[in-house]
């Protein structure tokens, strides 16, 4: 009897054995399909032209009486890392010195190209980047006042309010960037950069210093200068790869 019943449950076992191969049982097989599905799914970024505005300067303006400047950001992207970017403006500033006072006005431009060194996840379109500018502007400053500087406590020197103005002034530079760039909505990006300008000419009034170059900002005895953009911009996708 016992027998009998050994043999059966034998014959059971050899079966159940020939039905499941050991190198593939069923959950390993579902594992390799799942995985061989997700790895076969691409996602596309868009590609497109990126316009805004950099909103810091209207809020300095409209705290600051001695600046008024508006400028519009563009980028387009060429390659996986690669955007050309530019940068146009207007800037007026007024610079309180110990003996003089002058206003600068006039436009620029600046044109280059963001290299983004993030690597996204997914379908995320958020950037980390570095970019290189050539800028330019042309401008006029106007010395509003001054006091001679004659050294002398006997004979001191009077506020001289006769402005004069230098026309067709310009100034050529190049700078550094480093910036963030995120996707807050779909197609709305918010951005945040710092540079480090290095002046490589600039027009001089006669018997004046220029002080103050649009799209440059204040102009050290280094020939440096530094800037910050906070930016909002819409992207219009032509198409994704």
């Amino acid at each position: 009897m016992y027998k009998y019943f050994i043999s059966i449950l034998l014959f059971f076992v050899l079966i159940d054995g020939f039905a499941q191969k050991p190198g593939n049982p069923p959950n390993k097989q579902k594992k390799e399909i799942a995985k061989t599905v997700k790895d076969t799914i691409v996602y596309k970024t868009a590609y497109g032209l990126r316009l805004g505005i950099d909103i810091s300067k209207p809020i300095l303006g409209s705290i600051s009486n001695s600046y008024n400047g508006l400028e519009l950001v563009g980028d387009y992207r060429i390659s996986k890392r690669f955007f050309v970017a530019a940068e146009l403006g207007y800037e007026e500033e007024t610079t309180d010195e110990d003996y003089t006072n002058s206003t600068v006005k006039g436009t620029y431009a600046r044109l280059g190209f963001n290299y983004n060194a993030y690597e996204n996840w997914l379908d995320m379109n958020n950037e980390v980047f570095v970019g290189f500018r050539y800028g330019f502007s042309v401008f006029d400053q106007t010395l509003n006042n001054y006091t001679p500087n004659v050294n002398s406590t006997y004979f001191p020197a009077d506020l001289i309010n006769s402005p004069i103005t230098e026309s067709s002034l310009n100034a050529h530079w190049t700078e550094f960037l480093f910036g963030l760039k995120v996707e807050t909505f779909k197609n709305l990006f918010v951005s945040a950069s710092i540079s480090y300008k290095v002046m490589m000419s600039a027009k001089e009034p006669e018997n004046f210093k220029t002080l103050y170059a649009p799209g440059f900002n204040t102009i050290y005895e280094t020939s440096t200068g530094f800037g910050f953009n906070y930016t909002i911009s819409y992207l219009i996708p032509f198409k994704k790869k």
